[in-house]
This record gives C-alpha cells, sequence and structure tokens, in this order.
C-alpha cells in the first residue's frame, strides 16, 4: 500500500500547508476587497497571518509555526502593489523560517507563488518575532507583542453557525470559504516601515485553509 507522504514524495510536493487564517484590516464589514471592490477608505491597511497546523516545505517541517503580513494596499486589491512586511515565527529554526519565506514570498510558485507575484510590489522588511495566533469556535487572536494585535468574533446565521463567503473573487485562501467578522480591535506598530494604525469595529476574516504545490 501507498502511503499519503509516499504519494507526495513521489509527486515531487514543493509544499503541503494547512491551518487557520487571520485577517484584519482598514475596511468596514464586510471588506468590499474581497469581491474585487475598491476599500472603503480608497485604501487598505490588513493584517494577513497563517497559523500552520501541518505543513511541510520541500524537506522541512514547518508544522505549528505562524507568519504574518502587514500590508499596505494602495488602492483596488487586485491592482497589486502592496507594500508588505514580514513577521516570522522565532521560535523556528534558521531552515524553517528560510522555507517560510521562500514559500509565502511567491519563490517555490504555486497558489503562493500565484498571490504573491499578483499582489506583491514591495517587501519593507522581515522581523522574527514571537506570535501567538489561535483561532477557537470561530473566535480568532492574534499577538506579536508590541508590534501586532487583533481580536475578532465571527458572524452567525440563526442556527448559530458561522456566516461564510464562497467563490469570491478574491481570497488569500484560494477555494477556502472565508468566516466573515468583525475586529474589536486591529493594531500596527511597524514605524520603522511606515506602518502604523489602530482600528476598532473594523472588518476581519477568518479561514480554515489548505495549500498544496507538487512538480
Amino acid at each position: 500500500m501507498t502511503t499519503t507522504q509516499e504519494t507526495r514524495e513521489q509527486a515531487g510536493t514543493v509544499y503541503s500547508l494547512e491551518g487557520s487564517l487571520i485577517e484584519a484590516c482598514s475596511c468596514d464589514v464586510n471588506c468590499p476587497c474581497w469581491i474585487g471592490e475598491d476599500p472603503d477608505l480608497g485604501y487598505c491597511y490588513a493584517i494577513v497571518a497563517y497559523g500552520i497546523e501541518r505543513g511541510q516545505i520541500r524537506d522541512v517541517d514547518v508544522s505549528g509555526l505562524n507568519l504574518v503580513l502587514c500590508c499596505n494596499i494602495p488602492g483596488n486589491v487586485l491592482a497589486g502593489n502592496w507594500q508588505v512586511t514580514a513577521l516570522v515565527d522565532e521560535r523556528g529554526t534558521e531552515e524553517q523560517r528560510n522555507a517560510l519565506l521562500d514559500a509565502f514570498t511567491g519563490k517555490l510558485g504555486g497558489p503562493l507563488g500565484d498571490l504573491w507575484e499578483a499582489l506583491i510590489g514591495e517587501v519593507k522588511g522581515v522581523e522574527f518575532v514571537p506570535i501567538n495566533h489561535e483561532v477557537e469556535g470561530g473566535s480568532g487572536m492574534l499577538q506579536v507583542p508590541g508590534l501586532v494585535e487583533t481580536q475578532m468574533e465571527p458572524y452567525r446565521g440563526p442556527d448559530g453557525s458561522i456566516t461564510t463567503l464562497q467563490n469570491s473573487v478574491f481570497s488569500t485562501v484560494p477555494g477556502s470559504p472565508a468566516w466573515l467578522a468583525k475586529a474589536s480591535v486591529s493594531r500596527v506598530n511597524l514605524p520603522q516601515y511606515g506602518m502604523t494604525w489602530e482600528y476598532e469595529g473594523k472588518n476581519a476574516i477568518q479561514s480554515e485553509w489548505k495549500m498544496e504545490h507538487a512538480t
């Protein structure tokens, strides 16, 4: 019998990643960027955080690590030219950190490469920091001490289930439904990269996600 791991190796897996996503931005709820419309303020300041529950990048295990992108989006989200600062989980070894950066900055291609090529104009900086990323029962929390903080609760339907957005024209987690939410706080303090903002009661998105790329 061929195991899942053997199948991946035979297929030449470049990366296989899954976990939870937390996003919070300066748009009102619900964010128009996800359906391809212009952001509410004409620009969007966003936090995009990936928590990796299980992950392999080439031969490097990155399970349990986190990565955060702080983003300055100058206009329509689909027009690209984002400025980003990457915050990488300091718990990772040098090999794990490099693997995360290679995957999430598009160097390894696949869905993450497509996102990066289409959207990112400039990387303002990279920091290795402690990251606390939690999603439980639909509630999300992200904390990078002194630098980034957001907390959010999802919207729910009459039966208590989480309200979702599916098959939208734009998603940072291709193929995964987004959980619509509101952030009680969304704060970034990275003045050295021209990124400082704080909002309350603005848009938030959460999701479970999975991305794979093989050659």
